[in-house]
């Protein structure tokens, strides 16, 4: 089993900035994929953005230009970097990792961007 925990989620002024992390723990060995999807109430989650081990990165469009997704393979973490965030930013952030096929979950992390 993959254990997944989330920080920096908060609240902060539009136009400003967070920094999430997350970091892998358990049986991490074998992870690929990790990356970022979040969830606004009345919505589906989506995928923010995911990075493969080699270093390959894929965003949603309504991301592009103000998020960056970072990893460190040697010690199972995953960050992403918002900047000039926007009130639509607002929701429930997951970390997420594929191992041999399988997704794992963190537990969530609020951010609330005010207008």
């Amino acid at each position: 089993q993959v254990q997944l925990v989330e920080s920096g989620g908060g609240l902060v002024q539009a136009g400003g900035s967070l920094r999430l992390s997350c970091a892998a723990s358990g049986s991490v060995f074998g992870i690929s994929a990790m990356g970022w999807y979040r969830q606004a109430p009345g919505k589906e989650r989506e995928l923010v953005a995911h990075i493969r081990r080699g270093g390959e990165t894929n965003y949603a469009d309504s991301v592009k230009g103000r998020f960056t997704i970072s990893r460190d393979n040697a010690k199972y973490t995953v960050s992403l970097q918002m900047n000039s965030l926007k009130p639509e930013d607002t929701a429930v952030y997951y970390c997420n990792v594929l191992r041999l096929g399988s997704p794992y979950w963190g537990q969530g992390t609020q951010v609330t961007v005010s207008s």
